[in-house]
């Protein structure tokens, strides 16, 4: 935690007729941290994040930002919230710089050159002047990306913003993000880019079926499951005596390598030495985060 409580939902639900898209989601997201938001298509990510920003009412619990119960009367904290979710909402015909200036009006108190500091911070100078219509789609995200930032938001929201760009320029959006946050900015992020979540972001929360099943510092979920790797002569049975060993998370054969996660090397070897059979070879390493998203998030079901 970095201190001061910017985000928080409590126990929050949605439902849509008979289906229950979130079902009681409690988060809290601090001041400076990037919280990386995760989740397979019809967990319920993107309606979380609707009831956050207060375009959809929850059925039950609540959204608490800087301190403010949000509420369909109570809505002023969102001031101090950027966002952007799905494609960018930009004037086709209009430049790069004209989608700013026009944005910017509703902010008569931006300083002045701040419009031409956003296209530098998202690496448009360049393009200033095209009109958004001529933009790959890494370029419009760019620009919805400074959209979102142009009236300098405590809270940002993110939802696939690197969708569409290069390595190089995922590169530079992550870096960007990490200086956000070294100023100050909190960032929650919601993207199927599990390593660029794991380079950038403190803490994650993974959403399946509307519920949390994880949340913590990456480096501890990271940490928690070691995977070992036994090359033995007979895998079928190696894996029929893998799976009566307490903590395994996943066992996968593949030819005489048996891949183990969430125990540790010698207790993947006593255990099937005791059984009968003896590894010709044992190599330990760590999961990643998409090793551990696929484990949690198995049998998933389509976006809501």
């Amino acid at each position: 935690m970095q201190g001061t409580i910017v985000l928080q939902t409590h126990v929050l639900k949605k439902t849509f007729g008979k289906v229950r898209a979130v079902d009681g989601v409690s988060l809290t997201v601090s001041r400076g941290e990037v919280y990386g938001f995760l989740g397979p298509n019809g967990s319920g990510k993107t309606t979380t994040i609707g009831m956050i920003l207060g375009l959809l009412h929850p059925n039950a619990g609540s959204v608490t930002l800087f301190g403010e119960r949000v509420t369909p009367y109570h809505t002023q904290s969102l001031r101090r919230v950027g966002a952007l979710v799905g494609a960018p909402s930009l004037v086709p015909y209009l430049s790069a710089r004209c989608n700013l200036e026009l944005l910017a009006r509703l902010s008569p108190e931006l300083p002045a050159g701040r419009v031409d500091e956003i296209l530098e911070m998202i690496g448009l100078s360049h393009a200033a002047d095209r009109q958004a219509r001529h933009f790959s789609t890494g370029m419009k995200q760019r620009l919805g990306i400074g959209m979102s930032l142009l009236h300098q938001p405590a809270l940002l929201i993110l939802d696939e913003p690197t969708n569409g760009m290069d390595p190089a320029g995922m590169r530079e959006i992550r870096n960007l993000l990490s200086r956000l946050a070294e100023q100050g900015v909190t960032i929650f992020l919601s993207s199927h880019l599990l390593h660029e979540v794991e380079q950038i972001c403190n803490r994650v929360g993974i959403l399946k079926s509307g519920k949390i099943v994880a949340e913590g510092d990456v480096k501890d979920l990271l940490g928690d499951r070691a995977i070992v790797k036994v090359r033995v002569s007979s895998p079928r049975e190696a894996v029929q005596l893998l799976q009566s060993l307490p903590g395994c998370h996943e066992i996968k054969p593949n030819g005489s390598i048996v891949t183990v996660s969430g125990v540790t090397s010698q207790a993947v070897v006593s255990h099937l030495v005791l059984g009968g059979v003896v590894p010709s070879e044992v190599s330990t390493g760590s999961s990643d985060l998409e090793s551990i998203f696929l484990e949690l998030t198995e049998d998933s079901v389509k976006e809501v």
